[in-house]
């Protein structure tokens, strides 16, 4: 099974909901940093990938039509080669409210992951700081001038590199309508997902850490 979907777009862009959405039109699975926590190894693997280490994308991808958020955005250009076919998805919401929504979010949970104890913790909180807080942001997430320049420019680059007609740029709010013009499919008899808000991302998490535990048995 190839790749049909590369998402570009940083985590905190709506990515688990454009996840479920993905799946919904057809293209399941979908990876997502969840499915680092859900498949015991994977986050080594990422973490190779970041050192340098030649990686088997179709067999990383096995089972997945799509993928979205961290760490696989760090790798789209990769992607593209080794699957020349798929279509690239930049997921990207107003640079303000992102950066909010990072520091309310992931960044707290992995300072927090790295003073715990169980091996799936902090494996899972190695790859957050090699391949984001420290591989992009220079762990200077305090600078929110620093750290939304590195956003945009990542953003521009994938705007500037990926050919027009393989490309969308995607934003929360747009619903159904971009995605399904994109892909040419049709809408769905349903409201589009919305899911893993600020205030529901400690919960949702919570529930993917034990099961990683329990995986990592």
């Amino acid at each position: 099974m190839s790749l049909k979907v590369i998402g570009a777009g940083w985590g905190r862009t709506g990515t688990l909901s454009l996840k479920y959405a993905l799946e919904k039109l057809g293209f399941d699975k979908c990876y997502h940093m969840m499915e680092v926590q859900l498949n015991p190894g994977h986050a080594e693997r990422w973490i190779a990938a970041h050192e340098g280490e030649p990686v088997d994308w179709e067999d990383l991808f096995d089972g997945y039509q799509a993928a979205v958020d961290w760490p696989t955005c760090n790798f789209w250009e990769a992607q593209m080669e080794v699957f020349p076919d798929a279509k690239v998805l930049l997921s990207r919401r107003e640079p303000e409210g992102w950066y909010k929504s990072i520091m309310n979010t992931i960044w707290p949970s992995s300072q927090a992951n790295a003073k715990k104890d169980h091996p799936a913790a902090k494996i899972g909180s190695q790859l957050a700081y090699d391949l984001i807080w420290d591989g992009i942001f220079d762990r200077r997430m305090d600078d929110k001038d620093w750290v939304i320049a590195k956003y945009l420019e990542h953003n521009q680059r994938v705007i500037d590199t990926v050919p027009a007609d393989k490309l969308l740029v995607y934003e929360p709010g747009q619903g159904w309508e971009p995605l399904c013009t994109f892909f040419d499919l049709p809408v769905p008899d349903e409201p589009y997902p919305r899911v893993n808000t600020t205030e529901d991302f400690k919960d949702r998490w919570r529930q993917i850490d034990e099961e990683a535990k329990r995986r990592h048995q």
